[in-house]
């Protein structure tokens, strides 16, 4: 037995679950993991939550949002027992019901769970954000961007150095600061298919189950809906983004015109963002799986940047930027840190 796994069994022991039957449930991008515990007695279930402080995990900030998130009648998963130092959490288990997996089998239900969704926000937006968070503001979230240029373009064309990165720079970093600087609420981040769970049995807001939220900031308003409807795993039909981006609009009392061009603005800053981590998760991590969802990212950004209001930056990373074409991507995965075994 591995000195983690006996840590793992002395958590599970000392929180009273030392009887259940332990399962692998998921991983990340990140170093966590996840374990299900169901009690074979009475099928009770929870979640374990592994994040090893030694490969720079911590469940702190974890930990705060989630109290935040229920203390304000949201669905983030209660704290049953938590060992901060050592990187254990166990988690209420809300189940397997993902948005991802729900809506292919049940198309029917897509303009409903996404709907929900949506107010979730709303509810959210409407409450004072929690002390402490770093804001994601213009700065930050160009050098966020920024990333594209430190591994999609090394790992797509093998220059080091673009002598398009400052006029980037400060051309996104504009954008932002015109249309989209406002940092009043939180931002998760992380708010798509694949972290939202479908809770039917519960009412109104709650029945949208909140997952993946450690790394929340205080952001602008607009920034989970690109999360939600420019979804890098799954398509969104282009309808179904604009009616969830109007629906709230409406409820919030915005602009639709103003609303739209901070919404394209940060999808292009996100969708730039993600193309850099996608690169990176592979290169140097060894996670050739990402290198796939490229393409779908990049239409989106070409989307985003087909606004009138970010012209100039188009102008500017149909220079910088290759498109992600069969060649590019087999390329990225060449350079792929471990042997493609995912």
């Amino acid at each position: 037995m591995t000195d983690r796994n006996a840590q793992i069994e002395a958590f599970v022991k000392n929180a009273g679950w030392g009887d259940a039957v332990v399962s692998h449930l998921a991983g990340d991008a990140s170093n966590r993991r996840y374990l299900r515990l169901i009690r074979p007695s009475n099928a009770q279930r929870a979640v374990l939550m592994d994040a090893p402080p030694d490969k720079g995990e911590d469940v702190r900030p974890f930990v705060k949002i989630a109290s935040y998130l229920t203390s304000v009648g949201l669905s983030a998963p209660r704290i049953l027992h938590q060992d901060d130092d050592a990187g254990f959490l166990l988690l209420e288990d809300l189940g397997d019901a993902l948005f991802a997996s729900i809506v292919p089998r049940n198309p029917e239900l897509e303009n409903r769970l996404y709907s929900t969704a949506i107010d979730v926000l709303v509810h959210l937006h409407a409450q004072p954000a929690p002390d402490g968070l770093v804001p994601y503001d213009p700065a930050t979230a160009t050098s966020l961007s920024a990333l594209v240029f430190d591994w999609y373009v090394p790992g797509a064309t093998d220059m080091t150095d673009s002598a398009e990165r400052p006029g980037f720079e400060a051309c996104l970093q504009d954008l932002l600061a015109e249309h989209a600087a406002d940092c009043d609420v939180l931002i998760q981040r992380d708010y798509h298919a694949q972290n939202l769970l479908w809770l039917p049995d519960r009412k109104g807001v709650a029945r949208v189950g909140l997952l993946d939220f450690q790394d929340a900031m205080l952001g602008h308003r607009a920034y989970d809906l690109v999360s939600l409807l420019q979804d890098a795993r799954r398509d969104v039909p282009p309808a179904l983004e604009a009616r969830m981006r109007d629906r709230y609009a409406l409820q919030t009392a915005r602009d639709p015109q103003a609303f739209a061009t901070a919404y394209a603005v940060l999808g292009a800053q996100r969708n730039l963002r993600i193309l850099g981590v996608f690169a990176r998760l592979c290169i140097r991590d060894g996670k050739t799986h990402y290198v796939d969802l490229i393409p779908r990212v990049w239409g989106l950004l070409q989307r985003d940047l087909a606004h009138p209001a970010l012209a100039p930056l188009k102008a500017l990373l149909d220079r910088a930027l290759p498109p992600p074409d069969a060649a590019l991507m087999e390329k990225l995965k060449s350079k792929c840190a471990t042997p493609r075994m995912q």
